[in-house]
Formats: C-alpha cells, structure tokens, sequence
C-alpha cells in the first residue's frame, strides 16, 4: 500500500496538475485549495462542491495531517492553553489571551527549542523537530474558533512567542505566515502578526532582505555581553553586537521599529549598570520596550526584581525618550504565561 502524501504540502498549481494528469480540470486545485487554507478544511468528505468519485479520489491519494487540541485549560483570568497534538504524536501548547481591546494568539513554530535560554521551561525540552507550516496555522484556526466561541469576537493578533524560536525555522514560519495573511488563506493583517526571537542576526537580516511586513521583537532581558550569555548561553556565538548591527539594517531596509522584551531579575540584571547599558542599546534604531513580568519556571536561580527596580528601568527609559510599557502576565495559574510552556500536562 502506497503512502499517502500529505496534500497540504503542495502549491496550487502542484494541485492544478495533479488534476490534470488525473483527467480532470485544472479548477479542481483552486477549489481544494480554497477549502484546505480558506475555509481550513480538515476531510475531503467536507469538500461539498466536489463530486463523490474525485473525493474518493483525494481520499486514495492523500492525507490532511492536522492537529488535534488534546487538552485545553482555562485560567481566571479568560486565558486559554491547547495542548495540541501533532499527526505523529508530538505535543506542543498555543494559548488564547483575550483582553478588553483585542484577541491574542500566541503559536509554538518548534517542538521543544534549538536554543538554551536558563529562565525558560521550554528550553529545558531541547528542539525534537520544527514545525510544518500547516501545523502552525493550524493553531491558529482552533484559536480563532476559541475566542469565537467564548469571547463572541474573532482573533485580531498574533504573536510567535510559543514553543521554540522561529528564525530557526525560517521557511516553515514565513510560508505558515504567508497563509495566514493571503487572500486566499485567512487574509489577516501582517501588521497584526509579531515574531518574537532571541536574536538571530544573520536570520534578521534575512528577513530584512525577504521585505517582511510583520513586526518584530527581540527577547533581549540585558544589554550586557557578560550578563546575557549567563542568562542565554547562545549569546556567546551571537554577541550583541552583531544582534545590534543586525537590527541597525532590519531599521534601514524595512523602517519599522523593533520591540524590545525584558525582564528585570533580583541580582541579576538590577543595577544601575544595566539600566544604562539598555538605555545606550535602545538608541540605535526606533523602538520601544516591554518590561514583563518573570514567570517561575520552579528554578532557585531567578526571582523578579523589585517594584523600586523596575521603576528605574521605567523612568530612565522614559527620561530618554524611549517608550516603556510594564506588561503584566496572563494565565500563569496554568502555566501559560511567557517561558512556562513545557507540556508539564
């Protein structure tokens, strides 16, 4: 028995063929292309406007591996957790943050992480395998039917701040967004869409030259080699200042301003050292930073830094005229704020 290929994979025009060699119309793919990424359609059994013998024939020749929401938490606060279930048994989380002034979607891109960040619970799974960018829209469809469902209003945003780090898996994570933003697909707004990296430069200045139009933000939490790399080892291969120039060009090629994400930790990044070390990084290019809140992730080693030092984070960033904002967590009740998402379930 032949393996079945798994349709999302192939273009429009690889459907228009298939058809083809199959006597059939080449208008055949446009129709089941519009039911696979437009209407997310998961059963050819669904594709009404097709007759019974070509249905047959997608069934013999094709799958639709998508995902399945294995289990889903609520918190107190209206957040949603999915643990989603891949095709091959693989578990990743997606979460739903709903504010009064708009629906968030935050999506994994890998299962576990290719990077080694000591404050985050994902990072402790190290990377198993990327994503396929169906899986990732695919997380976004069942987020969208959740804020539907109990908040009565359609997704508006998304960010990729999941499980894993996107510019590792660069062309899953474009093409996914590419589907979520076409006419064809979702036809969401790329202004509407975030990825959150670690930094990656030479993957920034890719996306840089590929003339993105969603935004960017940058998991930063010190301006500090030496600080950094103890925090997040990889720093060591990917120094700030090569981070720096990275984002300097992202600045020139596409004028959008980056989002610097930040924690403040007892002892660790507190001083007033570390204050003027972000300060001096934030004039390099437009931009504005998120200070959040650190989630626990049950390690001795961080504990967050005092209100008195996240104020003066707050008001020498505003004194320079940096925009600030204090972001407080969502869902930490189960485990689904920033860096807590791990499949503890």
């Amino acid at each position: 028995m032949k393996k079945k290929k798994d349709i999302r994979t192939l273009t429009k025009e690889e459907l228009r063929n298939f058809f083809v060699e199959n006597g059939d119309q080449a208008f055949r793919g446009n129709q089941v292309y519009e039911w696979l990424w437009n209407k997310a359609c998961y059963k050819f059994s669904d594709m009404t406007n097709l007759a019974k013998s070509t249905r047959e024939m997608l069934e013999e020749n094709f799958v639709i591996n998508h995902i399945e929401v294995d289990q889903m938490q609520r918190s107190k606060d209206g957040t949603i957790k999915n643990a989603v279930k891949l095709h091959d048994g693989f578990t990743v989380e997606s979460v739903l943050i709903p504010t009064f002034s708009r629906t968030t979607a935050c999506v994994s891109s890998q299962v576990g992480c290719s990077l080694d960040c000591k404050f985050c619970a994902t990072a402790q799974l190290k990377r198993m395998r990327n994503l396929n960018a169906d899986e990732i829209y695919d997380q976004v469809v069942a987020i969208d039917k959740e804020s539907k469902l109990y908040n009565g209003i359609p997704l508006s945003n998304i960010v990729y701040m999941g499980m894993g780090e996107p510019l590792m898996n660069y062309n899953n994570v474009l093409a996914s967004i590419e589907k979520i933003t076409s006419p064809e697909g979702l036809g969401m707004s790329p202004r509407r869409i975030t990825l959150s990296t670690s930094g990656v430069p030479k993957m920034i200045k890719r996306l840089a030259d590929d003339q993105v139009k969603f935004n960017l933000a940058v998991s930063l939490h010190s301006a500090r080699n030496e600080i950094r790399t103890q925090i997040m080892p990889f720093n060591k291969t990917f120094p700030l200042e090569d981070l720096r120039d990275a984002l300097i060009y992202w600045y020139e090629k596409t004028r959008k301003q980056v989002t610097y994400e930040y924690i403040v930790w007892k002892g660790i990044n507190d001083e007033q050292e570390d204050i003027n070390a972000l300060v001096e990084f934030c004039q390099h290019i437009p931009c504005k930073v998120n200070i959040i809140e650190y989630n626990s992730i049950d390690d001795d080693q961080f504990e967050q830094g005092s209100d008195q030092a996240v104020a003066m984070y707050m008001n020498q960033l505003e004194k320079n005229g940096i925009t600030a904002t204090l972001r407080h967590s969502r869902g930490k009740d189960i485990d689904a704020a920033c860096g807590q998402l791990a499949n503890k379930q």
